[in-house]
């Protein structure tokens, strides 16, 4: 996030204020923001390790999940949270669920 933090009221209502904008276009799935940048990486041994550890000044900050029609629609979505939260959005697609 590119902002002073005496900022954070005012980043925190534009970032509710597109949420929910977001809710009433029916489009809303769920988000949040992530506590820290701890991360433990489960092995398919179940073996826990720290880590991954990137060589990264960016961090996962948060995510939000709309159901939308189109990539195009996604990224007009992302956009908007980026403009709001005053940070870089990365776009990903999820892959439906098969049991549906």
């Amino acid at each position: 996030m590119t902002f002073p933090e005496e900022e954070l009221p005012d980043v925190a209502e534009a970032a509710h204020e597109v949420v929910q904008e977001a809710k009433d276009a029916g489009v809303w799935v769920f988000g949040g923001g992530l506590k820290g940048h701890e991360v433990s990486v489960v092995a398919t041994d179940g073996t826990v390790t720290d880590g991954p550890y990137l060589e990264s000044k960016e961090h996962l900050g948060g995510f939000a999940v709309v159901d939308v029609p189109s990539r195009e629609e996604a990224l007009e979505w992302a956009a908007k949270i980026a403009v709001a939260c005053r940070c870089t959005q990365e776009v990903r697609e999820l892959l439906p669920d098969p049991t549906v």
